[in-house]
Formats: C-alpha cells, structure tokens, sequence
C-alpha cells in the first residue's frame, strides 16, 4: 500500500493506540474493544475502527481484538518493530533531558550519537554517549545509518541545522526549536512546542484565579 494514501490524520492516531495497547498489556489484560480504547483516549470507536480498517481487519465482531496481536501490527505498519538510530543535535539542558527520556528505547528508537558547535560541550560525556563535534555530522550519519534527526538548539540555529541534516540524508526531523522550517517537501517534520500548549488552554481558563 502507498503510504501516502493513508490520510496524515490517521497516522497520527496510530502511535495513540499502540501505546493504550502496551499499556493494557502492562496490566495484564489480552483482549480489548475500539470501545475501550476510544473511552481511554477520547476518540470514536467508530474513528478507531475506520482507522484500522486502512490496514486490515484485526478484530472480529463480539470478540473485540487479541490485545498483543494488534499491538504487534502496529508496529509494523509504524514500522517500529525494530530500532531506529536517531541523532540528536544540541548537547544543552534540552539535549540532556532528551538523552534521559527513557520511552525513546520504548518505543522503537535509540540516539546514537549527540553533537554541538560549542568547543565547552564537545568531548564531555552525557551518559553513555560523548558529545562530538557538529562538524562530524556527515560521517556519523553514514556510519549509523541515521534517517532520523532531533533538533534542540536554539531558536537562530535551528534553520541552519535543519538545513545540514537535509544535505547529510537525513529524512525525518523532530524539532523542538518553537519555529517554522523551511525545508523540502519530502522532508517529515514535527514540532514540538510546549509554549503553544500552555497557550491553547490558557483561553480556557478563569483569569481571577491567578
């Protein structure tokens, strides 16, 4: 199937469900429903079924589906039924706190390598990983076979960054720099900018009782 014929929408929805699924798996339980997992995540049964029904049929009617089977499927549609080699850019307080979030091995991916323009970082040692020289960024990307970079720099170096992961082969980018990136059309892109999700619920809330 093309990728692209899937609705972008849908795809974002997908690591949504594979993680309800890991987690009721923590808790021991095998079978679920699209009712029970939409109760969990605010969604539709009706969305999630016509969502898995992109990919296949999982689950048959009254029975609900096998809990480990389709979290096993899920992965492998997200492709993340064996790891990714990440790099992360920026050896900062973000950087470090980054390398410490321990889902990212969870979830299908593995930084490899962290790199930093600023001489006082590069050679320090951040957990089993030694900062290397931004300059290296092309023979690490070879060497790891890296198709996935994070970007956490700071705002005026974020463009410039993008801009070198594009020319070393890098297809996918995870920034946290809170601005726009102008970069290729096949490039994927996410953004991740906690200061937008604070003002989105701010509207929501009683000024008075600051």
């Amino acid at each position: 199937m093309n990728p692209l014929a899937i609705p972008e929408i849908v795809i974002r929805r997908l690591p949504l469900y594979l993680r309800t699924l890991k987690l009721l798996q923590d808790q021991g339980q095998s079978v679920t429903s699209s009712q029970e997992i939409g109760d969990k995540l605010g969604i539709s049964a009706t969305q999630i079924r016509k969502d898995l029904s992109y990919f296949g049929e999982f689950g048959k009617q009254g029975t609900g589906y096998d809990v480990r089977y389709l979290q096993e499927q899920l992965q492998q549609i997200l492709q993340v039924d064996s790891t990714w080699n990440l790099a992360l850019i920026g050896a900062g307080d973000l950087g470090r706190a980054i390398l410490r979030y321990s889902s990212f091995e969870e979830g299908g991916f593995s930084i490899v390598a962290v790199l930093d323009r600023d001489r006082d970082k590069i050679g320090r040692r951040i957990g089993k990983l030694q900062v290397l020289d931004i300059a290296k960024l092309p023979e690490v990307i070879k060497e790891h076979r890296i198709q996935i970079a994070i970007i956490a720099v700071p705002t005026n170096d974020a463009q410039e960054v993008a801009d070198a992961l594009v020319n070393v082969g890098v297809k996918a980018i995870l920034s946290y720099a809170p601005i726009p990136l102008s970069l290729p059309a096949h490039i994927r892109v996410q953004h991740i900018d906690p200061l937008v999700g604070l003002q989105s619920m701010t509207y929501y809330l009683d000024p008075s009782q600051r």
